[in-house]
């Protein structure tokens, strides 16, 4: 037997339930992981809540975890028991004790790097890989926008981004945010809830504004985005936190500059082993040579017992980077 979040209808955190279960051999193609620290992401919550549903209730949660092979099933190749890995695009139900998981979803875990290291930043950091390195690839010395550049998406951003020599400006809700993000690696950063974004962006750029903005937010900020860039600009939208982007007249993009607009997930860029090694090798490369440092607090890790607590702080919106669930 082993331990398990499921969740039986869609709602708040209050709807995920801690419970028995006993985990199944691998199929054919598969590893089974004990995982040591599981990763918490804003998708989830987005899962949970109904608007990405499941293909059917109950339901597990989470794709993200690292830890230990303990079981290979038929076919496995290049991974054996006892290897070490993290994993970000598993089926549902990463929160969990032991987790089943494709061979060709799974990242080899370097010694260098540890299980909370990589739970914390796995999805995440493939997340601003594929940002930053492929739907627009960020130069030298460019200046661009990123929004919520202290959640746990917006600092790996932010080192990134300085490793890279790029300027970020990245937006925040709060004066400590902004200490954290311009900490983490930010040029500058810009208090939505005070200043007008797309006004700063003009002014910190000498009028020029961006040719890339990275908004995870979503309903909120969507129209101060297409207003922070210039004439054929990239609005690179990823997510939805203050709630998805409907009913958009493509009008807009006409008479804000012949914008472009793209609404990418990791899915439609690590799609194979082989794009998923490229991927994991250039972040755990960022991550043990200290270009891009993972540090969890303790207050941001909580027993899997307490996913509902979990939830309850993500959504709060005081949390500062990433969350932990551990078995």
């Amino acid at each position: 037997m082993a331990k398990r979040i499921q969740f039986s209808a869609h709602g708040g955190p209050e709807v995920l339930q801690y419970q028995d279960f006993t985990p199944q051999d691998p199929a054919d193609g598969e590893v089974q992981v004990e995982n040591q620290a599981i990763g918490i992401n804003f998708i989830d919550t987005y899962v949970r809540s109904g608007l990405y549903a499941p293909p059917s209730l109950p339901s597990g949660l989470g794709t993200e975890a690292a830890g230990i092979i303990v079981k290979t099933g038929s076919g496995v190749k290049g991974l054996k028991m006892g290897d070490r890995v993290v994993y970000a695009q598993s089926a549902l139900g990463a929160y969990s004790q032991i987790h089943n998981v494709l061979q060709d979803k799974v990242a080899l875990l370097p010694d260098a790097i540890s299980f909370e290291q990589a739970a914390a930043s796995f999805l995440k950091g493939l997340t601003v890989y594929y940002l930053l390195r492929q739907t627009y690839e960020i130069r030298p010395n460019e200046i661009f926008l990123f929004h919520a550049a202290a959640g746990g998406v917006g600092r790996i951003a932010c080192q990134w981004a300085k490793a890279l020599g790029a300027k970020m400006i990245g937006t925040v809700g709060t004066a400590e945010k902004a200490e954290l993000a311009r900490q983490a690696g930010a040029w500058e950063t810009i208090n939505y809830r005070e200043e007008n974004v797309p006004e700063r962006v003009a002014a910190l750029t000498g009028g020029k504004k961006v040719s890339v903005v990275y908004d995870s937010v979503g309903k909120s900020t969507w129209e101060a985005s297409l207003d922070s860039l210039h004439r054929r600009g990239l609005m690179v939208s990823f997510g939805n936190s203050s709630g998805p982007v409907t009913g958009v007249n493509l009008g807009i993009l006409n008479l804000k500059g012949s914008l472009f607009v793209t609404r990418p997930a990791l899915n439609g860029y690590v799609t194979n082993r082989e794009e998923l090694a490229l991927a994991s090798n250039e972040l755990f490369s960022m991550i043990a040579s200290g270009a891009i440092k993972i540090d969890v607090p303790a207050s941001q890790k909580f027993p899997l017992a307490e996913a509902t607590r979990a939830h309850q702080a993500l959504e709060s919106r005081q949390t500062q980077g990433s969350l932990l669930l551990i078995p």
